[in-house]
């Protein structure tokens, strides 16, 4: 076996060890809570027992036998689950203890094993300025296991981000209402259009990945620049209190910006930044969708 491949599964083995671990014992619950139990499919009647709720009382049926009956529904549990993934140049931005592809990497496979836990299909749409790859949506252990290995390995044709491009294909290609998580750092032309049309459609939460030295730059010099996505280099002067200022203030209203819009269209929204963990951020976001239901 080559070095590389043995290096890619010994990262598949470490996230899926890390990822599954997390989702046994804490996302698993609480991602069915959140996005489970949409839909109820009447099972059967039976007789009335005390403490049933009177509005599942079949009245037809308890009529004809002169006997309450009551209705018993059962939730319909398989969802399909879609990760819309940015492998743009900006992901690889990180200065702290991780790059933004490795958050995003680890995120989708926690996602990716809940899901499998609660007998959910799991597909992947990768996206730069263009659609890059789409895993269709299947169960199990080993279609994730694959989902992770891409989620390491893969390497983009374009380096650009269009999120709008992404959600137009994925509302085309994605008959059926799904759960979708879009993970990205959402520095993209605008797609407000594009998120309310596929937000009807479908259910879906924004993952904002960040670094937090996009919104502060710490006080380093001349420090040279690359735009990852444009490969320009730029030489900024972080010295200068009013440069860090002016980066801060165009981080801040593009932050604003964006959850405007989320909000606008509906979508639940949380926003992770490279030096924290994901953990806290996700079970807050799952926890508020609970208490909506």
């Amino acid at each position: 076996m080559a070095k590389d491949t043995k290096d890619l599964l010994k990262k598949v083995r470490k996230i899926e060890i890390k990822t599954r671990g997390l989702s046994n014992h804490l996302f698993s619950g609480e991602y069915h809570s959140a996005f489970k139990g949409r839909g109820m499919a009447f099972s059967e009647v039976r007789e009335y027992q005390i403490g049933d709720e009177i509005r599942t009382i079949d009245w037809n049926v308890t009529a004809r036998f002169n006997h309450p009956y009551v209705k018993v529904f059962e939730e319909e549990r398989e969802l399909t689950v879609m990760l819309l993934m940015d492998v743009s140049g900006s992901e690889n931005f990180g200065t702290q203890s991780q790059q933004k592809q490795d958050v995003a990497a680890e995120l989708c496979a926690v996602l990716a094993f809940s899901a499998i836990q609660n007998n959910d299909k799991v597909g992947v749409i990768f996206f730069s300025d263009k659609i890059e790859k789409f895993i269709p949506p299947k169960k199990g252990r080993s279609h994730i296991l694959m989902i992770i290995r891409e989620l390491i390995d893969f390497k983009p044709d374009n380096k650009g981000t269009n999120v709008g491009i992404a959600l137009k294909y994925f509302t085309s290609v994605i008959k059926k209402r799904c759960t979708a998580f879009i993970l990205s750092d959402f520095i993209s032309p605008a797609f407000d259009d594009e998120l309310k049309i596929a937000n009807k459609k479908h259910d879906i939460i924004a993952l904002r990945l960040y670094d937090k030295h996009e919104e502060v730059f710490p006080n380093l010099g001349l420090i040279p620049v690359r735009d990852e996505e444009t490969g320009e280099l730029m030489w900024v002067n972080t010295a200068d209190e009013k440069v860090r200022q002016a980066f801060g203030v165009v981080a801040r209203e593009r932050n604003a910006k964006l959850a405007d819009t989320f909000k606008r269209s509906g979508v639940d929204f949380t926003s992770i930044g490279t030096h924290e963990s994901y953990v806290k951020p996700l079970m807050t976001l799952f926890k508020k969708r609970e208490g909506r239901r």
